[in-house]
């Protein structure tokens, strides 16, 4: 099911390969259909969403949105004990949030010189939640709660309705305690370019954030720069970096908790010890036998799943770092000792006790995090992701006065003399000259 392979140089660098080739497909017929989509979305408005929502969930809401009265008489659904965890996943998520809050800034100089910057939330947001078997009401929290620590005025949920036409009480629940603004039953390319474009129901968004299947991906995808967008999501993806003293049960459900989520999911293990790979292998078939989706992660485990036995720790976290993984689990003897060493991964788990799902759901962390190695350049979705900034600057005549020869100096360098007139030009009219 999965295979053990021992690091030289070349067995590791085929099957990373190969990863990296699952990421660049594209689907050439999902674009041409998510682009039609989006034209007549475009041009259609609600009549076009209304005509998709039929065709592709089997039967389309009266209205589109959902009322207050709707989303508390779902919320009341709800099994009351998942109501407490969530709210407890709030306070958690809110927590570690607020502190990556930050705020407008100016300085001053002797000479009158004024400098800043602004900071302040994006004006309207559109978060897409998926409905129907992959409800996930904790992708609400982990996008809905920074937003609003960011300041964002106002927060649009797109999502499916039921196969009955109905919201699902879980996310309603989550939007509710999270304070999502406005809920829109509607789902697929057609919801995000709705979002994108607004309609006659849905507002225009500046930015849409949330998970999606590849339709919903692709859309996000061709719509960037009409709208910003949170990151274009690949395969989810783990890396365990395991030494000797690692608990080969733990590994091999940790390893098959991210493998559940999609045959195209990538479980990969590094360790030093040959003996704890055949032991995490012996686990995982023993474990799986118990699990729902069995058939997925089977799948998963032997197309994108291996686990890489390498002569030392410095060769496996330099491989840690090479693959950039969204999530990286370090279960080693002292984990604290590889943080600073780790520079490359969306979230970082240490410990025997801080399995992934730990991130996903309750801790505080976002769970939104780049995938496909590009945890190298990009972030997890933060405060940060929902605010803009723009500078300012106040300068006296004396001090520009004190700069100019500086600042035409580079215009003319640069062969921009209508920059260089900007400047000259407040000089020569106090001297009389124009």
């Amino acid at each position: 099911m999965i295979n053990i392979i021992k690091a030289d140089g070349k067995a590791e660098t085929v099957f990373l390969s190969k990863i990296e080739e699952r990421s660049r497909n594209t689907n050439q017929d999902v674009t041409a259909v998510v682009t039609e989509i989006i034209n007549n979305v475009r041009d259609r408005g609600d009549e076009a969403v209304r005509e998709y929502t039929v065709k592709f969930d089997g039967k389309a809401p009266e209205c589109f949105e959902v009322s207050k009265e709707e989303m508390e008489a779902a919320m009341q659904e709800c099994d009351p004990a998942l109501i407490e965890t969530i709210k407890k996943a709030v306070d958690n998520i809110r927590d570690f949030h607020a502190r990556q809050k930050q705020q407008s800034w100016l300085t001053t100089k002797e000479n009158g010189v004024i400098m800043g910057q602004r900071v302040r939330g994006l004006s309207r947001v559109g978060l897409y939640v998926p409905g129907g078997t992959a409800a996930y009401p904790s992708s609400v929290l982990m996008n809905a709660i920074p937003a609003k620590i960011a300041g964002v005025k106002e927060l649009v949920m797109v999502t499916p309705p039921m196969k009955d036409g109905k919201p699902n009480p879980n996310i309603m629940a989550a939007a509710v305690i999270a304070g999502v603004d406005r809920v829109f039953l509607m789902g697929g390319a057609q919801a995000v370019a709705a979002l994108a474009y607004g309609t006659e129901s849905v507002p225009k968004v500046d930015k849409i954030v949330g998970p999606g299947n590849i339709f919903v991906a692709t859309a996000k995808k061709l719509l960037y720069g009409n709208v910003d967008i949170d990151m274009i999501a690949g395969p989810s993806e783990i890396l365990v970096l395991a030494d000797e003293t690692a608990n080969p049960k733990f590994l091999a459900a940790d390893l098959m908790s991210q493998a559940e989520h999609d045959r195209l999911a990538s479980a990969i293990m590094v360790t030093t010890s040959e003996t704890l790979a055949e032991e995490t292998v012996s686990q995982i078939e023993r474990q799986v036998q118990m699990l729902s989706r069995r058939e997925i992660i089977e799948e998963s485990l032997t197309n994108y799943g291996v686990i890489i036995v390498c002569d030392t720790m410095d060769k496996a976290v330099a491989l840690a770092n090479a693959l950039a993984p969204e999530h990286l689990e370090v279960c080693c003897q002292n984990p604290m000792e590889y943080i600073g060493r780790l520079d490359n991964a969306g979230s970082v788990f240490l410990g025997s006790y801080s399995p992934e799902p730990l991130g996903d759901y309750f801790a505080g962390p976002n769970h939104v995090l780049p995938t496909s190695g590009t945890a190298r350049f990009f972030s997890p979705l933060s405060v940060d992701s929902f605010v803009k900034k723009s500078s300012f600057i106040y300068y006296t005549e004396n001090a520009l006065d004190r700069d100019k020869e500086d600042i035409v100096r580079f215009a003319n360098a640069e062969g921009l003399t209508a920059h260089a007139n900007s400047i000259l030009v407040r000089y020569e009219e106090k001297r009389g000259e124009c």
